[in-house]
Formats: C-alpha cells, structure tokens, sequence
C-alpha cells in the first residue's frame, strides 16, 4: 500500500464486525492488521503500527486445509509485531465479511480466493475494438460476484477511442443483470467520480477483467498518481500483456481503498448454483415456464426457452452462457460433494487406525 504508513485500521475499513471477531486476540496482545499484499508466502500488513512485512505462523499453516485457509489481499488479520525487526506474524485471519473466489486453474477442485472483504466487484471491459470486450465473460464475472455477496458495477473503460458508446453500454446492460454499467476513460480522467462514489464510506473494491483492459491505469487515475505500471497493449490483436504481477490493495485520498488483480486468463467458477439466480434471472424466469420441470431445452414439447429463442425475447449467446454455467456448476458441486465424502472417509479409516493400534498396544 501506498499512502500514509501510519493509517489506522478505521482508515482501512475496519467495523463493528471485526472488532468483535478481534476481542479474543486483543486479549492476546495481537494487533489487527489488512492483508494489503500477497507474493507467494510473503505478505505485507497494515495497520495501527505502519506497514510491515509478514509471515504466517507455524502453527496456522500446519492447521490449514487449504489454500482459502491462507491470508489473501483485504483479509483482516490479527498479527505480532517482532520488536525491532519490521516484521511481523500473522497469528489468525478474521472470518471474512465476502470473499471472491474461483476455481484454481487446471484438473485440481480447490477454492482460490482471490479478494476478501470486497464491497464491490468493478468488472472492467475495453472499447478500443479489440477483443477486450465479451458479454460471455461479464457474465462469468457477474456470477463470480453474486457467489461473493459483494456489489458488482461494470466499468467500460477505453470509451475515449469508442464511437458508439451508448450502443456498447446498453449491450453491457443486457449481460449486466441490473448492475450499473458505467463507460470512463482513465486517459481523459472522465468517470472516476462515479467510480469513487461507489466506495464512498471507507469501502473496498476489487478491479478484475483480463489484461489490456486497463485495470492499473483506472488505479492510478483514482489514486491522483502513476503508483501501478501500465503496458501497451499489442498492436496486432489489441490484446493486453500483463501489467500486474500481484493482488494489491490500494487506499484512495478520498477513502475507502481499491484491490488490483493480475489479468485473468481463465475464469473457473466457485459458486454455489443458485449464484446463477441472480446474474440470470432473465433466462431462469422462462425456463421457469417450461412444461417439464426437469426440460434440457433440447425439443421437448411445451419448452419456453426454446419459444423464447424463437421469438427473439431471448439471445442464443446468453442463453448458450446460462447452460454452460449451470452444466459447470452442478458438475462442480458433484465434485466437491465426492471430495468431501472421501475426506471423511480417510479421517473415519485413520480414527479406526488408531484405536485399534491403541488397544494393540
């Protein structure tokens, strides 16, 4: 982080929520802390004290079960300060209020926490014509939101170099599920007033859109400073390279405080399938008036979806989004429901294990 080192926790979020968390550790002689940076098994903290580097304690990582066990950028963490050293310990993270999550990337079902304690998610796109602009993946992005509780605004950032800019925000709209949809140019500096009334209050924000969108250069226009490098992005597809190499969590002049997340390459889904809900009520609404209940939309009789499409009222590409989402969803709660069974299984077979050595002996 990068403004005054001597910002309390007040400053930096800190509520009536944590505080009550935090009592047990107060009590312990701990201070509280936000997780402002992550590069692998480093972190660094802020609080009352300044900003520190730190590491997790022993005892935490062995009692870990996961990655999403770990701190990650705005989680609140009771720490120790080595007298002397500048450094500190992460003794516990504080439950956290919202935590936005997706699948790690590859073959392994595990949560990866991307952001914790977020209040809104700003999902940035680009209108400079390149690629950059998706309605599939604000779609994925607003189901990652919706899983997380968090806000969701949708940022087309770039609209300096666009033509048609109502027609693009009211294309955002269809995808956005009733979230505001905002064009600004963090070359121009237009629209971050907007964005920054979003956070009004001490709240936090997480920036996430994959690279060229110019996530770091709407930061540094918020911040009043270059803190973030920027990268051009190519000339040949319009594509960004990454700028950001680690999450980081950035405290604006006027409050609250901002999260930057490197690209995303591969946006996995962690939710629950009733995330879906929320992003997609549009198309569950019609599918809702199917005459089976149990309708694949694949020719049954009596299938609104399919009537819809027909028509019009619906858009192939949301709705082809939605199936693929829900099909994704429930294999993901399939695995996650095995891996859990299994887990119990092996802990049952190793209490077994014990007592019979135990009675051996």
């Amino acid at each position: 982080m990068n403004e005054d080192s001597n910002a309390g926790p007040a400053e930096l979020g800190w509520c009536d929520y944590f505080e009550a968390a935090f009592a047990r550790f107060r009590e312990g002689g701990l201070a509280p802390a936000r997780v402002t940076r992550q590069d692998r098994d480093l972190y660094l903290v802020r609080g009352a004290f300044g900003e520190i580097a730190a590491s997790v304690r022993g005892r935490m990582r062995f009692e870990a079960d996961s990655a999403a066990d770990f701190p990650c950028v705005g989680d609140w963490a009771a720490v120790s300060v080595r007298p002397g050293e500048s450094r500190g310990t992460i003794h516990a993270v504080l439950p956290r209020r919202t935590s936005f999550s997706r699948k790690t990337a590859g073959e392994v079902t595990e949560e990866q926490v991307l952001a914790a304690n977020v209040d809104v998610a700003f999902i940035v796109a680009a209108l400079d014509g390149g690629r950059n602009f998706s309605l599939r993946r604000i779609e994925r992005f607003m189901t990652l939101a919706n899983a997380c509780g968090s806000a969701a605004v949708v940022v087309l950032n770039k609209a300096d170099l666009c033509e048609d800019e109502d027609s693009m925000v009211a294309a955002a709209e269809s995808s956005a599920a009733g979230s505001p949809v905002i064009a600004v140019s963090a070359l121009e500096g237009r629209g971050m007033d907007r964005m920054a009334a979003f956070l009004a209050g001490g709240g936090t924000g997480v920036f996430l859109g994959p690279s060229g969108v110019g996530k770091s250069s709407i930061i540094n226009a918020l911040l009043g400073s270059d803190r973030q490098k920027t990268r051009e992005v190519r000339s040949d597809d319009l594509r960004g390279r990454h700028a950001t190499t680690a999450r980081e969590l950035f405290v604006l002049p006027a409050g609250g405080g901002v999260i930057d997340t490197p690209g995303i390459r591969e946006i996995q889904l962690w939710s629950p399938a009733e995330a879906l809900d929320a992003g997609f009520g549009d198309v569950e609404e019609i599918a809702a008036g199917c005459r089976f209940r149990d309708c694949r939309h694949e020719g049954e009789p009596g299938c609104a979806v399919l009537e819809a499409l027909g028509s019009g009222e619906l858009d192939r590409g949301r709705f082809e989004s939605w199936l693929m989402q829900k099909k994704e969803l429930r294999y993901l709660d399939d695995r996650r429901g095995y891996l859990s069974a299994k887990k119990e299984r092996f802990k049952k077979i190793s209490k077994w294990s014990k007592e019979i050595k135990r009675n051996r002996e």
